[in-house]
């Protein structure tokens, strides 16, 4: 290997800029087209049908079929939108969408043999002592793009769309920050890789702890990303085509890169807040710095990350759409109550030293203070007097209609 790129490496600011190259690539130039084909292939085999089978052997180059179909394609921008914020609008997605990949710990820390003893770089891009706060922030910004799209179009149909959408995010981002704040209060630290590293060396994932919490990130992290059940902004029977009405060529495929794109970074930060980053029980810990350690980590992490896109898929070709109403009232009614229930929870065993307590007993505490949360929730949902009906309590109710 030529001396100077050895000294690149083994500086951390250069790594860093390596990493970002490496997982930019990934996310955008392999996972992004692999998750085009893999939605395609999962649908047809979950519907019992053929998926892509002509564009190359198993159909595997659709997703450049695709690519070139959409750079071919006219550009039309209609007349009377406002053309600045229109072309802009994609590109924000996008680029909010890979902002979480900067804080994401991949690998955790590398030491190389031409290094000096003692002496490692790390695998994520940007170290930040409010890291988790930067993934908050970051998801948070991306519904601009969304307004910004539906606005400019000058559409009706598409500003409803917009709008929908925006307030499905909003809302669904309560829920996603209570049961991210139970992780905070677990590790008492802001640093993602912290939070990975205490995983690791207690070997207890956080899912395990507080399964409630997970439940809280992964529901929210499918109204983030716009996912069937929670595509609303997309019900074609209703709104066209949402937001994305009025655009076409690239700027329509944009949209749909930013979407994938945005399924990998939420994945990343789930694995790394609730299933212990790169960490396998068996498999290299903290203390392995060695490039072979490195690279199991890196292939472990990614592994899991596959796993939580493919069960994204597998969501969406298994369950209905919900109703907007419907979409609110598990929000602000049984998803916002259930991550404040659990905060609350959390405080009380912090409080009384559970940082403290063996591996063993803060299982114990915390699982089972998340089973009689649930097993209160489901007493109050049996006692529970309201009707379940599709319909709003303001409607008139519905009179029986004579047989003819």
């Amino acid at each position: 290997m030529p001396e100077f790129l050895k000294t690149m490496l083994a500086d951390q600011f250069w790594f860093s800029i390596v990493m970002l190259a490496v997982s930019l690539g990934v996310v955008l130039g392999v996972l992004a087209p692999a998750c085009i084909l893999a939605e395609r292939k999962i649908s047809a085999w979950m519907q019992d049908r053929y998926g892509p089978n002509r564009v190359g052997p198993w159909g595997v180059l659709q997703p450049v079929a695709d690519g070139v179909k959409f750079i071919l394609k006219e550009d039309i921008i209609p007349a009377n939108v406002d053309k600045v914020l229109f072309v802009i609008a994609p590109s924000i997605a996008l680029f909010i969408c890979v902002l979480g990949v900067a804080v994401i710990p991949w690998a955790g820390e590398i030491h190389f043999p031409w290094m000096p003893a003692g002496q490692t770089v790390k695998t994520q891009v940007l170290p930040l002592d409010i890291g988790f706060l930067f993934m908050l922030a970051a998801a948070s910004v991306g519904v601009y793009a969304v307004v910004l799209a539906g606005y400019a179009s000058n559409n009706k149909y598409a500003f409803y769309g917009s709008m929908r959408a925006t307030a499905q995010m909003l809302s669904y981002e309560v829920p996603l920050g209570l049961g991210l704040l139970v992780a905070l209060m677990i590790h008492g630290s802001l640093r993602l890789e912290v939070m990975v590293d205490e995983q690791a060396a207690s070997g207890l994932w956080n899912v395990f702890l507080h399964p409630i919490a997970f439940l809280l990130v992964l529901i929210s992290g499918f109204a983030e990303t716009n996912r069937a059940p929670f595509d609303l902004a997309e019900a074609e029977q209703e709104l066209v085509g949402g937001f994305h009405t009025e655009y076409s060529a690239m700027k329509f495929a944009v949209f749909f890169l930013a979407e994938y794109a945005n399924m990998v970074t939420s994945s990343a930060l789930a694995v790394a807040l609730f299933f212990g980053g790169w960490h396998i029980w068996g498999g290299p810990g903290p203390e392995d710095t060695g490039l072979i350690a490195a690279l199991v980590k890196f292939a472990i992490f990614w592994g899991k990350v596959l796993g939580f896109i493919a069960f994204y898929m597998f969501i969406r070709w298994t369950l209905p759409r919900y109703r907007f109403d419907q979409l609110m009232r598990m929000a602000w009614k049984a998803m916002v109550p259930a991550g404040m229930a659990a905060v609350a929870m959390m405080g009380i065993l912090v409080a009384l030293g559970w940082h403290g307590w063996s591996p063993t007993m803060r299982l114990v505490t915390a699982f089972g203070g998340n089973a009689l949360l649930v097993g209160i929730g489901l007493l109050v949902a049996g006692r529970s007097k309201a009707p379940i009906t599709g319909r709003q309590d303001y409607l008139p109710p519905v009179r029986a209609q004579r047989a003819t």
